[in-house]
């Protein structure tokens, strides 16, 4: 059986997501990593930055707003993925989601004594309002629909008790199933707080898992059964039979794990590259000891989520911050070599160059980042 090394997955990773060699567009840099983790809108700019030939703001938000979709997908997560993976991701992942938020929206609703009519009414009211107004922040529909602007409480009695909006809940709920879709943000291009705009429900695609898991091997392979259900969030059963198309290999550690049929080893030189919290790259795997410092927990938060990351030929050596006067600063956590650190610094000065005036702080802190960028 053929045995892959952790040297040769390293080969792979700078190549196929344009690390080692950067793309010229947007959509080139998309299909590269599949999918965008989008849960931090900085993170989609940054990780695109990060690969682009030549970063540009302007060419990122014309790809997210024309030609692709920002959608509840993998591990309940909100992901930027192109118009044509978007059914497959749809089929294969977001419509169970879709269900489960609906089943949860519908139990909190009856808990405070809504009905499923009563639901139903608004829920196509919000629709009509969207397609009136062509575009809308949820405040813009709550004018137009006022049941969205309705709160109830919960935890009652508890030292945390909170209200909540039925509107936060119910376009939530829309945007999952795929009726209305996130568009531009309020804000520059750092911001979360999107308006909402018309959509069409995707249409099913048959054999969406196997789609799916081919796509991403033929990008992160290989990889284990386990490193694919924990980046689809599928059982493993349906895993396995997602993998129906895949060859078997060994990895170094001696690994079961999976491949393309065609995988080619690339010659990579080695390279530099700052990557935001949350990228594709140190999110693609569960299992990340061929990259990963020998104590990556500087890198992470307590829940697991992975902060700005500073790389070398394949490798995680350090983390880098921006400070308050937008300066960015790295440290390593693991051996750089001179001709390393040149090159990290020469990424260091593009990324500051790129960044220019604006400000960018993780969603999601981590103990290196905090402490770089005080």
């Amino acid at each position: 059986m053929r045995r892959i090394t952790d040297r040769q997955r390293r080969a792979l990773l700078g190549a196929r997501q344009l690390l080692a060699r950067r793309g010229d567009t947007v959509a080139e840099v998309a299909d590269a990593v599949l999918a965008l983790h989008a849960t931090d809108a900085a993170t989609v700019f940054l990780s695109v930055f990060a690969r682009l030939r030549e970063p540009s703001v302007a060419a990122v938000e014309q790809a997210l707003y024309s030609s692709m979709h920002r959608m509840l997908a993998m591990r309940r997560t909100m992901f930027a993925v192109a118009d044509d993976l978007a059914p497959v991701v749809w089929s294969s992942t977001g419509r169970a989601i879709a269900a489960r938020e609906r089943a949860g929206l519908v139990k909190f609703l009856a808990d405070a004594g809504y009905s499923a009519a009563w639901l139903a009414r608004v829920e196509k009211s919000t629709i009509s309002a969207l397609a009136a107004r062509g575009e809308a922040t949820a405040a813009d529909l709550g004018l137009d629909v006022p049941e969205l602007r309705e709160q109830i409480a919960v935890a009652v009695g508890k030292p945390y008790e909170a209200t909540q909006s039925i509107g936060t809940r119910v376009i939530r709920v829309l945007a999952a199933e795929g009726s209305i879709r996130r568009s531009r943000p309020r804000g520059g291009w750092t911001s979360s707080q999107f308006r909402w705009a018309p959509a069409v429900p995707f249409e099913d695609v048959p054999d969406a898992k196997a789609e799916l898991v081919r796509r991403w091997l033929d990008r992160y392979g290989p990889a284990t059964a386990a490193d694919i259900k924990w980046w689809t969030g599928w059982t493993l059963t349906d895993v396995r039979k997602a993998l129906v198309d895949a060859s078997p290999v060994v990895l170094e550690d001696g690994a079961a794990a999976f491949a393309p049929p065609d995988l080619v080893i690339p010659d990579v030189e080695p390279w530099a590259a700052l990557l935001p919290a949350l990228d594709p790259a140190p999110m693609g795997w569960q299992e990340r000891s061929w990259y990963l410092p020998a104590d990556p927990s500087p890198l992470f938060d307590r829940t697991g989520n992975i902060g700005p990351t500073v790389w070398w030929d394949g490798r995680v050596v350090g983390g880098w911050a921006q400070r308050a006067d937008g300066s960015l600063a790295w440290e390593a956590v693991a051996d750089v070599p001179r001709a390393a650190a040149r090159a990290i610094s020469a990424e260091v000065d593009r990324l500051a160059a790129v960044l220019g005036d604006v400000r960018v702080t993780p969603r999601f802190r981590t103990p290196l980042e905090r402490r770089l960028s005080s």
